[in-house]
């Protein structure tokens, strides 16, 4: 019963629904979601995409106001065994566990102004992260070793009933400001700054009790409910240059440390009668005394609760991102990009140096093109392939990743000389994650589409 408790008070959740890296977005402007490669960008949304390309962009003011909506499937399809028959062979359960990551309207908002060289710009939005995550019947992580320890005492399946739920949010809320120079008349370079404040939470419980049959004697009870609220900063540095029909770009963010300070709303363990409030033992004695105390009667649990024990620190960081691009303007009223990303996830810390087990950083790489029909109407459409470097020692029931293959496609309408409206639809394509053990196979799979709207605005 102690593995179960120390698995349930692992949770970690990674719910980024947004195009990007493991914990960093890169989709804030609906040009992004219709053409992905905007990296030689000289519109808007360069403030984020391509800050030095702003000091080729328009004279004067500009704002942008962008809306999206989100919707995800994380699940998990588990085998696992949870003991042996009479005859050694081991006893097989087989369950879906669905997940479903959601996310209200996520907006970002983005101003530039630019006068002759030089330009300030600017944004805000979810630049990690972003969303919720809720498993309502549980995970494996839970179902295996509870059913493994009620197979012990000679309870089967069929004699106690689970009440499981696991839930967690993680948002990164960064606002970013740029100053572009145009050097030369070809070339332009930028620095820039982002703050990122972390918000996010991880509740839970587990309840098993037997059947009423059997008296609906309590087996288990654990409720986690934990805040965690960090701050770190990006520097940022980009080049630009412009000559003829090409544009050729480069940006680069720096790792970003952001450390999280938790706020214990509640932590509590009961097993077979005895309940452990282990949230005020914490407040009574400190949090190392805690972690001794518990160790004595708990053992190794007592480890994996300490990560979420008052005022415990965890770090989140968002890895350093190179962005290279090229564009190319086929005739006036058709364009084209392609761009590559590298994520150096295997240098950002994560939760017990999760990071350690991937295979190499996150590599992406993105194309699209652009057709202005005539004066009032643009579509675009691009795709993105997207590689993490996964590995069976990173992916977990409670934070994993798919490759994936995203494709988008929308348009703009030019209402008139200072008022652009943008739509979009895009969707990623995951391959399922295999994961398997000796006692235990785990497919994960996952679904992601994105609707935006937005709208430009030139003064």
């Amino acid at each position: 019963m102690k593995k179960i408790v120390s698995l349930v008070c692992s949770i970690a959740f990674s719910t980024s629904m947004m195009a990007g890296g493991l914990m960093t977005n890169t989709n804030y402007h609906i040009a992004f979601d219709r053409m992905f490669a905007r990296g030689a960008t000289t519109e808007i949304d360069g403030v984020f995409s391509n800050p030095a390309g702003m000091a080729f962009g328009h004279e004067g003011w500009q704002l942008s106001l962008n809306f999206q909506k989100p919707w995800q499937n994380r699940d998990i399809d588990a085998t696992f065994a949870y003991g042996k028959d009479a005859s050694g062979a081991p006893l097989m359960y087989q369950k879906k566990y669905n997940g479903k990551a959601y996310a209200p309207i996520v907006p970002a908002l983005f101003a530039a102004y630019k006068h002759n060289r030089w330009s300030l710009s600017s944004m805000i939005g979810i630049v990690g992260s972003g969303g919720f995550v809720k498993y309502d019947d549980g995970l494996p992580m839970f179902d295996q070793p509870l059913m493994a320890a009620f197979q012990q005492k000679g309870l089967t399946p069929d004699k106690y009933l689970f009440d499981s739920q696991v839930k967690g949010k993680q948002y990164i809320y960064g606002g970013q400001v740029n100053f572009a120079y145009r050097i030369t008349s070809h070339f332009s370079g930028a620095v820039g700054i982002r703050a990122n404040y972390y918000n996010g939470y991880y509740r839970g419980h587990v309840i098993a009790s037997t059947i009423p049959a059997l008296g609906s004697k309590q087996l288990v009870n654990l409720q986690l409910d934990v805040d965690q609220r960090g701050w770190g900063f990006t520097p940022v540095i980009s080049l630009n240059y412009k000559i003829q029909k090409f544009t050729f770009a480069a940006k680069y963010e720096f790792r970003t440390k952001v450390e999280t300070k938790n706020r214990t709303n509640s932590l509590s363990v009961d097993m077979n009668g005895t309940a452990i409030d282990v949230k005020a033992l914490a407040e009574n004695i400190g949090n190392e005394a805690t972690v001794a105390a518990l160790k004595a009667s708990m053992g190794d649990m007592a480890d994996k609760i300490a990560d979420y024990l008052p005022d415990e620190k965890t770090r989140y960081d968002m890895p350093a991102l190179l962005a290279v691009a090229v564009g190319y303007e086929f005739m006036p009223n058709l364009r084209a990009a392609v761009e590559y990303h590298f994520y150096d996830d295997k240098n950002a810390k994560m939760a017990h140096d999760r990071q350690k087990e991937l295979t190499h950083g996150t590599h992406e790489i993105l194309a699209g093109v652009e057709w202005d029909i005539n004066k009032k109407f643009t579509v675009s459409c691009g795709g993105q392939r997207t590689d993490y470097g996964l590995s069976d020692g990173y992916q977990q029931n409670t934070s994993f990743a798919c490759d994936s293959w995203s494709i988008g496609l929308g348009g703009a309408w030019n209402i008139n000389e200072k008022v652009r409206l943008n739509a979009s639809y895009f969707c990623s394509l995951y391959s399922n994650y295999d994961k398997v053990a000796p006692t235990i196979k785990e497919t994960y799979s996952r679904t992601n589409h994105v609707i935006g709207v937005g709208i430009d605005y030139k003064f």
